[in-house]
């Protein structure tokens, strides 16, 4: 009897390559020393989606800043020949967490650094960049091209990007209005946005022909589901606070880390969450993940954002309304949840729901 083919690559992240607990042990016990640095301007803590920074001369405003990269999602890009949508995974992702705190992005400084500068590659970024920036509304001033052979594996390229933003300093979110019994409204992600390409790639691209190969549960190639741009929540984020006022307590970015760990960054004192998995679909290519490298789920939930791109508060007579809102913008969005009385806790009940018959088992559920 044959036995059944088990996966060869790897049942984690760590197994990947990435361990989120390494840069976090560093940063929790050099924060203090970050913290010596902060004057009476800086109004946020570390760990926040931006930073907030008094704008000088002017009381009634608030500079905010954010930093990140597309990760190895530029491996991917690399493995398909696929580069025009990286600038706009960028954008986004930068846009989103100026967003939750209620700003608007004013400008971006890209840099792009690889062994060696590759012109047609390296245009195609920078014009995925502006093209991304001009529909956000934000200014590319500038940046910092790198060759640096030795530092960088040939034929790959980093893409980081800091963008800064302005907010009424009356109008910040910080999540500080939150209280129990609001209601936590997830806003649906197209594909996996910025995060969790390194375990994505080592099951799905297991070999160079992988990427190419039609994949019938999505109905495309792997290489096209893995490079769908991240997508932008700013504009829909930032009228909706406009809209509902303080009903609109503030939002979570569900970036690396998945559901838990970015929602916790929100939470206000005496404050949990508690969220059903079942009130929203998790997206074909995560059940394909899941499947192909049999991964339990609790390591899909700390990697991936699960189909949840964002994960809006709000009070609860303001739900419905608000929920009518971004619909009408364009966006998907679930009930998922709801604030719950506790010390930053964040539980995830039930089942994910199963695909359509025919396709493969649903993700490993809990016990």
């Amino acid at each position: 009897m044959t036995e059944p083919r088990r996966p060869t690559g790897p049942r984690s992240y760590r197994e990947a390559g990435v361990d989120p607990s390494r840069v976090e042990a560093v940063l929790e016990r050099i924060a203090p020393r970050l913290r010596a640095t902060f004057g009476d301007e800086v109004l946020s803590d570390l760990g926040s989606f931006a930073a907030a920074f008094r704008w000088p001369g002017d009381e009634e405003s608030v500079a905010l800043a954010t930093i990140d990269g597309v990760g190895t999602k530029t491996v991917v890009a690399a493995r398909c020949g696929r580069w025009e949508g990286i600038g706009r995974d960028l954008v986004a992702h930068c846009a989103n967490d100026l967003a939750v705190h209620g700003a608007r992005p004013l400008f971006l400084l890209d840099y792009l650094g690889a062994a060696r500068a590759e012109p047609e590659v390296f245009e195609t970024l920078l014009a995925s960049l502006a093209a991304a920036c001009r529909d956000e509304g934000v200014a590319l001033l500038g940046g910092e091209s790198a060759e640096m052979p030795g530092v960088y594996t040939p034929g790959q390229i980093d893409v980081v990007g800091c963008m800064v933003g302005v907010a009424r300093r009356a109008a910040l979110r910080t999540g500080a209005g939150m209280q129990p019994g609001d209601v936590l409204l997830g806003l649906a992600a197209t594909g996996l946005h910025t995060n969790g390409y390194s375990l994505a790639r080592a099951v799905l691209l297991p070999d160079e022909e992988a990427g190419a190969r039609f994949e019938p549960l999505l109905g495309t190639s792997r290489c096209e589901a893995l490079l769908v741009p991240h997508r932008s929540y700013a504009r829909s984020l930032r009228r909706l606070y406009d809209e509902l006022g303080a009903q609109a307590r503030g939002a979570a970015h569900i970036t690396g880390g998945g559901i838990a760990a970015n929602l916790r960054r929100i939470l206000a004192p005496g404050c949990g969450a508690r969220l059903r998995r079942d009130r929203w679909p998790v997206p074909a290519l995560i059940h394909l993940i899941a499947c192909e490298g049999e991964l339990p789920w609790t390591e899909l939930e700390r990697t991936f954002h699960m189909g949840l791109g964002m994960i809006v508060c709000v009070a609860p007579e303001a739900a419905a309304g608000a929920a009518r809102r971004l619909a009408a913008w364009g966006e998907t969005v679930y009930r998922v949840g709801e604030i719950v009385p506790g010390r930053g806790e964040v539980v995830l009940e039930g089942r994910y729901r199963p695909l359509a018959p025919g396709g493969p088992e649903p993700i490993v559920e809990p016990a």
